[in-house]
């Protein structure tokens, strides 16, 4: 009945603009008997205060009321409004089976000017305190409310860690003690220990995480902690947790701590870390290890919400790293090797590059290089991101290449929010990355019936990848190439086994392509992008559609 209730508000948001034959791609319920691994993960990525408005009482904390630079400052968005498309269903519908959230946790209460306008921590990268939640963005009580409903739902939480450095210092944001921070000198980066040693910019204090000193609580956080009449059981929680693990009270430690609390309280399932490459790789190993504690903590007491056996899950923002790189990220003087030091996945920063590649070279490269160097381990690929200026289609000319490529590629794919709406990267008046960052187009889909095709798109391959382990976890093989180009995708392990085929660049009308053996003669095959069926006969399927793509899969 819920579902039905869904569908039907759905239909009456988009009848003003599309025709009776255009629908919602209603997510299909054979995700349910597809067991889920990270390597085939379909993540969305959103800025929490760019996505939707679900409360507005909230949207104004901290006096954060000074003129910004234009899309620098707060805009409403907040955990409210992610749970409000969660209950829609327009996740699901995506085939979205990991949400990645912004930093949630309390910012910095003032604003800055790095030389792109005056600033609030509207991204969430400004950490003032790691254990509380910004008003802005929600209480802990919706963000318990999100877990729980996109778990209920076969989705995942991940959410953003920062530990290397605190927000600016402002006249309202006093600078964390020496001997948590550093604030010079600027990183010149020119070598490994100018990565590291270092504040990435003026005026980001940089935890000094190299260090094994135990140091004091900041005072001003004492005194916040008392005024909210949390101070005592703050104080226990940290002398349970360092007693437990035998850990120094070293400034990355207390970190480590609070970032953990939103695992053993709420059963988040992942972090993607920031910055990993500005701190020495041990504590990268160190914080997956206190995140597999938490993991195995909340497990424990929660048995009834465990997902499945998956462990906790981090994927490293090591800027610059790319598929080709394979193990080793290199910064001339030192070769690291991420994926020994708390990492399954590292984002692929150059595959918004090479997506201008034809798809044979694509996916045949990248199912090589997963299948042999990085075996057990993956990477997650994007177009467009939240800090990228170079994306693949910045003018947003080529948006339905752009998504068959993102989603039909080996590795972990990274939807960015709008990249389904095709939401404008080039907004005037903007400086630097605030052009990427425009709140979510959900006006066009009234409005642009362009726009809802789109969508259509990006939710009929969304749902088929994550119907699918082959896709991102799977060994890649061409059938054919040229006018028409055909490949198979086969994934088999503990005993599951799933094979698809798929035809890209295809004739619209009737169209016969080869199966090869992938599909045995006789059986009844399921187009996931049209809905019509076919059956196998001398290893050919013959489909009849008015798309240019086929999604084969066994019916």
């Amino acid at each position: 009945m819920k579902k039905i209730l869904i569908l039907f508000s759905i239909s009456l948001l988009f009848s003003g603009c599309c025709s009776k034959k255009t629908t919602i791609q209603e997510s299909n319920t054979a995700a349910t008997k597809t067991p889920f691994v990270w390597e085939n993960a379909n993540v969305y990525f959103l800025l929490t205060d760019r996505f939707q408005n679900g409360d507005k009482t909230n949207d104004l904390n901290y006096n954060r009321n000074k003129p910004t630079g234009k899309l620098r400052g707060f805009e409403g968005g907040d955990i409210r409004g992610i749970i409000q498309k969660l209950d829609e269903g327009y996740f699901e519908n995506l085939g979205i089976n990991v949400l990645w959230m912004t930093p949630v946790v309390e910012q910095i209460h003032d604003g800055v000017d790095e030389g792109t306008g005056f600033s609030y921590g509207f991204h969430g990268y400004w950490t003032r305190d790691w254990s509380a939640l910004d008003p802005s963005f929600g209480t802990k009580k919706d963000l318990a409310e999100l877990v729980a409903k996109a778990h209920a739902k076969g989705i995942r939480i991940m959410l953003d860690a920062v530990i290397n450095h605190t927000g600016p210092v402002t006249t309202e944001d006093s600078v964390y003690p020496n001997d948590w921070v550093r604030t010079s000198p600027k990183c010149n980066y020119k070598s490994y220990d100018t990565y590291i040693n270092c504040t990435l910019v003026e005026n980001l204090p940089d935890v000094k995480t190299e260090s094994n000193e135990a140091v004091e609580l900041p005072t001003f956080l004492i005194e916040k902690w008392k005024k909210e009449g949390r101070y005592d059981e703050e104080l226990k929680e940290l002398d349970t947790f360092f007693k437990k693990t035998g850990y120094p009270r070293a400034p990355r430690f207390y970190i480590m701590k609070w970032l953990s609390d939103y695992i053993s309280d709420y059963g988040i399932d992942g972090y993607r870390v920031d910055t990993a490459k500005h701190t020495t790789e041990n504590v990268w190993k160190e914080f997956k290890n206190v995140c597999d504690l938490a993991f195995t903590d909340f497990k424990q007491k929660n048995p009834k919400k465990v997902l499945d056996d998956n462990p906790f899950f981090t994927v490293g923002e090591v800027y610059g790293y790319n598929i080709g790189n394979k193990l080793l990220y290199d910064f001339g003087d030192k070769k690291v090797n991420y994926f020994d030091n708390g990492f399954t996945a590292l984002i692929n920063f150059d595959f918004r590059n090479e997506a201008k590649m034809n798809y044979e070279l694509l996916f045949s490269k990248y199912s090589d290089i997963l299948q042999s160097d990085l075996k057990g381990k993956t990477v997650m690929n994007y177009t467009t991101s939240h800090d990228d200026g170079y994306p693949f289609d910045k003018k947003r000319e080529k948006t339905f290449e752009a998504g068959t490529k993102l989603l039909l590629t080996p590795g972990i794919s990274q939807v960015y929010y709008g990249d389904e709406l095709a939401r404008s990267l080039e907004i005037e008046d903007t400086q630097g990355d605030a052009t990427l960052r425009s709140f979510m187009n959900w006006d066009d889909l009234k409005t642009n019936k362009m726009t809802f095709k789109l969508l259509n798109h990006y939710q009929k391959l969304g749902q088929f990848r994550r119907n699918h382990l082959a896709i991102g976890a799977g060994i890649h093989k061409q059938i054919s190439l040229g006018n028409q180009y055909v490949f198979g995708r086969i994934y088999s392990k503990d005993n599951y086994n799933d094979v698809v085929v798929v035809g890209l660049d295809l004739p619209l009308g009737k169209k016969e392509i080869s199966v090869e053996n992938l599909f045995k003669n006789g059986t009844t095959i399921k187009d996931a992008y049209s809905g019509k069926t076919a059956i196998v006969v001398d290893g050919k399927v013959s489909i009849d559609s008015e798309f240019g793509i086929l999604l084969l899969e066994k019916n």
